[in-house]
């Protein structure tokens, strides 16, 4: 029998990346020499280098860390991209808390993406931050979010924010899981047609295999409570499957190599729809690393979520098809 960690989850940014990991517990202690070394190490890996400056963005959006280091060395470009990337995180922040300087920081942040992608004109991370602003555009009013897709059946939307970061990084999650939530946010019959029209060209092993699971949650989260449970939502269509694909496609690749929010993703999924013996594979891979999500959106209430993940762990050891969210 494959064995699951009994232990208490552990919630780390950085999940199984270990080099990261000692970066960001530098940033929280005001120390920045790790991430700029790190930051240099991933300069040829594009994927790598996004979703490493994304993590470190939200660490050092929480300090005055990046005034240290942009006082030591202020044209390190490291530096650079991770400003930008924290003022995307502080004019997300302000207009979630309808702050009345909201509008400034974006304007600001916008600024300094146009600015990072003609300094650093082969880096997608600007044109990703971009996708993350377009967002707060709900209206389309900046031409940029206007765009025609290549696919007739797409609405106009930011659709060469996108194409940029891809043209510079195909298989770049983050930019695929910005466009997704824009939809989601904007209008969402959009985000399960741009899922779709996504999902063919997907190589296998790839985590933009676990997109739809994520389709499938804010379904869950937006349909009343009740209809999805006595419906048993995670054992029909198309959810069922979505699970079932996504996992097919995870065992073609090393067990790691996904980000734990992915994995964590697709054990509830595989939890929620009674697979099992599929579920045990996927927890025993997180081993004792969870995200937040999905569980706290699937969760009555916020608090019970860790509950509901060590539930899900135990029935998934125990073989129990009794998962009802």
């Amino acid at each position: 029998m494959i064995a699951v960690s009994p232990v208490r989850p552990v919630y780390h940014p950085a999940g199984f990346d270990d080099a990261l990991r000692t970066a960001v517990d530098d940033l929280r202690a005001g120390r920045w020499l790790s991430t700029q070394r790190l930051l240099a190490t991933a300069a040829q890996n594009l994927g790598l280098r996004t979703s490493r400056t994304q993590v470190l963005a939200l660490v050092a959006a929480r300090s005055t860390v990046l005034a240290d280091w942009g006082r030591e060395d202020p044209d390190d470009p490291g530096l650079a991209i991770l400003r930008t990337r924290v003022m995307v995180e502080h004019a997300l922040a302000a207009t979630e808390a309808d702050s009345p300087k909201a509008g400034l920081l974006e304007q600001e942040a916008r600024e300094s993406c146009w600015a990072a992608a003609q300094t650093a004109p082969s880096d997608p991370v600007p044109w990703v931050c971009l996708l993350a602003l377009a967002v707060l555009d709900r209206s389309k009013s900046r031409p940029e979010h206007r765009r025609r897709s290549s696919d007739p059946m797409l609405p106009l939307g930011p659709w060469g924010l996108l194409d940029e970061a891809l043209r510079r990084d195909p298989g770049n999650r983050e930019a695929h899981h910005r466009m997704l939530r824009y939809w989601q946010r904007v209008y969402r019959p959009a985000a399960a047609d741009f899922v779709n029209v996504v999902m063919p060209a997907v190589p296998a092993g790839s985590p933009l295999a676990a997109l739809p699971l994520y389709l499938s949650v804010d379904h869950y989260r937006n349909e009343p409570r009740r209809n999805a449970v006595v419906l048993r939502q995670w054992l029909r269509e198309p959810h069922f499957s979505r699970a079932q694909r996504a996992f097919e496609s995870w065992s073609a690749t090393e067990p790691r190599s996904w980000p734990v929010v992915d994995l964590s993703y697709l054990a509830h999924a595989l939890w929620a729809s009674a697979q099992m013996g599929a579920a045990v594979r996927v927890f025993s891979a997180l081993g004792p690393f969870a995200s937040k999500a999905p569980w706290i959106q699937v969760a009555d209430l916020p608090e019970k979520a860790e509950g509901l993940l060590l539930t899900a762990r135990e029935q998934a050891l125990a073989g129990r098809a009794t998962a009802l969210a």
